[in-house]
């Protein structure tokens, strides 16, 4: 058992890194993404809002899966050049859309949970409506957004492994060709495999428990 802990953990922690890289770019994409698209929801008006929720209601009613073929085989199929993506950046820009729609609807949620008195009353010192956006608005719905952000990006780290299909040798895959060497210490591999996911995903939530209690949640007058 200890040699084949030894054999495999490089192999493992080599996975983990580039299931690291995806997850960080893809965190970083698509929560910018998914601010900006929430924020064109809230205050874009009626047209707006409607065009950016159906692209919201057809990534998320769809499987991710179906996404990343459709970039990583379908596009390229186009024969247009910029079209044809390496595995990497096709499995980071499917990841990136579809995190964005979950971020986009915390975004929105946020924003809307925060009382219209706020801005009102922020528009009756002078502000504008950009100004009482982002000084009075934002503050408040930055800190509603904070919880379901650690949970939406612990879903996004373990929905890497689904990126293994187009050839990414991240966590799981590693794992696979593990098991391929050591085809009898199957629960072995992919307990190690449980594990350092764990070790990945736990300070994840530990920091966005830590982000909330930092910046503790706001009280909303009625």
């Amino acid at each position: 058992m200890i040699d084949v802990i030894v054999l495999t953990m490089p192999f493992l922690l080599a996975g983990l890194w580039m299931t690291v890289q995806i997850s960080l770019v893809t965190i970083i994409c698509g929560s910018i993404l998914g601010f900006v698209v929430g924020m064109l929801r809230t205050v874009g008006g009626w047209a707006v809002s409607a065009t950016l929720g159906l692209y919201i209601h057809a990534l998320r009613g769809t499987p991710f899966l179906v996404h990343l073929y459709v970039i990583y085989f379908v596009l390229p199929s186009t024969g247009i050049s910029w079209l044809m993506l390496e595995a990497f950046p096709a499995a980071v820009i499917a990841l990136s859309l579809y995190t964005s729609t979950y971020v986009a609807e915390i975004v929105r949620s946020a924003i809307q949970a925060v009382p219209r008195g706020q801005a009102e009353a922020a528009r009756s010192t002078g502000m504008t409506a950009s100004q009482s956006m982002w000084h009075v608005v934002l503050p408040q719905a930055v800190k509603l957004m904070i919880p379901p952000m650690g949970g939406v990006y612990v879903i996004i780290i373990k929905g890497t492994s689904i990126v293994s299909v187009i050839g990414i040798s991240e966590l799981v895959r590693a794992g696979e060709h593990a098991t391929q060497r050591h085809p009898r210490e199957l629960m072995l591999i992919y307990g190690m495999t449980a594990l350092l996911y764990f070790a990945y995903c736990y300070p994840v939530l530990r920091i966005a428990r830590w982000a909330e209690t930092k910046f503790g949640s706001v009280r909303l007058p009625s």
